[in-house]
């Protein structure tokens, strides 16, 4: 599958939606994806890209960002918070404010620094041990502690279950969403994006179906 066959299946699951061309935003997984693999990409026209690691999105995307205008950088795995004013200075968006302490921590950041990426609040709609975010009904107080601290807290993002219909989990943070006033909706993968589109995605997450299987490094 190429870069123009994903678009081009977001664009008919927009019309399908009933939603505006151009109201879904494409992240390109970019983890431990080697650089040429990157940079072909970049030449197709893509401009949004996702990392997981602070470190690993440091060692590439400054040199990108020097090549190619108009780069966005979305980090979308797990947060240190030793690693957060790192991940402020790289970052555009950040999709994994998942616990108090890392809220807190960016609120300071952001103070010192005088600017603050956009964040999006994963919540565990699965509620499965193994997996980082917000417990679904712990989500509207969270939600308002974030805010009271002045983040700019532009929506929320989930990973479901792999073994359950991942419909239900976007059904159920849209939700979550709307009863908190909240636009932003970054969820679906390669497997399932259509459905998220369906179900209000802002941003999706398109890794392997883009760049091809992952080359751990």
């Amino acid at each position: 599958m190429t870069l123009r066959d994903i678009t081009d299946k977001i664009a008919k699951a927009e019309i399908s939606a009933g939603r505006p061309a151009g109201s879904v935003s494409l992240i390109a997984v970019s983890k431990v994806q080697p650089d040429e693999r990157v940079e072909a990409v970049l030449q197709e026209g893509q401009r949004v890209f996702g990392e997981n690691k602070v470190q690993e999105a440091a060692g590439k995307w400054p040199a990108f960002r020097s090549q190619f205008e108009g780069v966005q950088l979305h980090l979308i795995g797990p947060l240190q918070t030793n690693k957060a004013r790192q991940a402020m200075e790289l970052a555009d968006y950040i999709h994994t404010l998942d616990r108090p302490k890392l809220a807190q921590t960016l609120a300071r950041l952001a103070q010192e620094l005088g600017r603050c990426p956009d964040l999006f609040i994963q919540v565990n709609t699965g509620e499965e041990d193994q997996k980082a975010g917000i417990l679904p009904a712990d989500a509207d107080g969270f939600i308002a502690e974030c805010q009271a601290l002045d983040l700019p807290v532009r929506g929320l993002m989930c990973i479901p279950p792999v073994d359950e219909e991942a419909s239900l989990h976007f059904a159920l943070l849209a939700k979550i969403a709307a009863r908190n006033g909240l636009s932003g909706l970054s969820m679906g993968m390669s497997s399932d994006f259509e459905k998220a589109i369906a179900l209000g995605a802002t941003h999706i997450r398109v890794g392997s179906a883009i760049f091809g299987d992952r080359v751990a490094g």
